[in-house]
């Protein structure tokens, strides 16, 4: 997608992904055979929930209907909310992990797999887990160091209200 394009579909959809109290993440426009895909990211602090998403596809579509935003070819339109495995890549983005496991990266080479206890303007305080039954430990990392990071997928974790029985 040219970045015109983009410049002028974030233009045109900011307002109404404003309006449904939720951030515009992404966009996305690829092909899919002779169709293209316009696909839209969005998030909140409390999550983008399904109906939220779906009154937000009615709206969108009804704006691009009414401009030339996508031009006359056909398209399809899909809103949605960010997979477990979207990288974070923006300061709200780690807000919204606080307590989650993450992954990182580091731009000096190795990773670190830890729970984000806080997050402040310049980097992540963090609970490293204990291996073969030593304590957690903690751990700073600053935004600097971080090359990459993904939220883990916890398929046994306990949820708070269980941890707190």
């Amino acid at each position: 997608m040219s970045t015109t394009q983009s410049e002028r579909l974030r233009g045109l959809l900011e307002p109404l992904v404003s309006a449904a109290d939720l951030d515009l993440e992404e966009i996305e426009v690829s092909r899919a055979g002779r169709r293209r895909m316009l696909r839209i990211i969005v998030d909140s602090d409390e999550g983008a929930t399904l109906d939220a998403c779906a009154e937000l596809s009615r709206a969108i579509s009804a704006k691009l209907d009414e401009t030339d935003a996508m031009g006359e070819d056909e398209y399809v339109l899909e809103v949605s909310s960010p997979g477990a495995d979207r990288p974070l890549t923006e300061h709200r983005h780690y807000v919204r992990a606080i307590g989650r496991l993450v992954k990182l990266q580091l731009t000096e080479g190795g990773d670190v797999v830890a729970r984000i206890l806080a997050v402040d303007d310049e980097g992540l305080d963090l609970e490293v887990p204990g291996v073969k039954g030593r304590k957690p430990t903690a751990r700073r990392v600053a935004f600097a160091e971080i090359a990459k990071a993904r939220v883990e997928i916890e398929f046994s974790r306990k949820d708070k209200k269980e941890e707190e029985a």
